[in-house]
């Protein structure tokens, strides 16, 4: 993809002590041109199940009731040829952040970076959308956006025209990217139980054609996956 494009960037159990072995970050990316084009058709998806245009898509409110919704919520990423998925599922367990001069916030944003270069056009403006994690990451976010133009070579930030913190429920393909995110964590922890996100797990993996806990190919644009582990752990 080489033409101006939208990130939406999200996170699931990213805390260092919230007990979950993986922290998942993911991104939908999108045309520029095509990005409000998406966001009506998932208001037309809520209307057709018979939700309101601004119910907030999310996985934690996955239940049996609203399975058929969140199914062709799935099925309208998968069937829409200009949307693209990144993850980068990172294991926690042995985080050694002393031995690298870094904060556990520090190491969110290294990988933040990791999941974003991958999905930036070759020679094209981006503007990059990260959900809100907290009050405090202004800095860290200019910091993020210095990083990411100056490995593009992008010193006067002609390419990254922004990197801005945005609340999840007022952007429907950030809530999206939250749905595919918690698929692909509920795949990498194993669990089961809840019948409809079991479902909803099958239907990615169905779609994507991957089982969701292994790292594809880097070329692969619809549904990439990237798995990362601390030096010395095992996958």
């Amino acid at each position: 993809m080489n033409i101006p494009v939208n990130i939406y960037c999200d996170e699931s159990t990213h805390l260092p002590s919230d007990g979950h072995p993986f922290m998942v970050q993911g991104a939908i990316v999108c045309p520029l041109s095509e990005s409000d084009g998406a966001h009506r058709r998932l208001i037309e998806i809520r209307q057709r199940h018979g939700l309101t245009g601004d119910f907030e898509i999310k996985w934690n409110k996955i239940s049996p009731a609203k399975l058929s919704f969140y199914l062709d919520v799935v099925d309208y990423f998968f069937d829409d040829d200009d949307l693209g998925f990144r993850a980068v599922v990172s294991r926690k367990k042995g985080l050694d952040h002393a031995s690298f001069d870094q904060t556990h916030d520090d190491w969110y944003y290294k990988m933040l970076f990791y999941l974003i270069r991958n999905v930036l056009p070759a020679s094209s403006e981006a503007y990059i959308y990260l959900d809100k994690k907290d009050t405090k990451g202004g800095s860290k976010v200019d910091r993020l956006h210095q990083v990411i133009a100056n490995a593009r070579f992008d010193f006067d930030r002609q390419k990254i025209r922004r990197l801005q913190i945005v609340e999840s429920h007022h952007v429907g393909l950030m809530q999206l990217a939250d749905v595919l995110i918690g698929a692909v964590n509920y795949a990498n922890r194993g669990l089961s139980g809840n019948v409809a996100k079991e479902e909803i797990v099958q239907r990615v993996r169905d779609r994507a054609g991957i089982t969701l806990t292994q790292t594809t190919l880097l070329s692969a644009t619809k549904f990439n996956l990237f798995k990362w582990t601390p030096r010395g752990e095992e996958l």
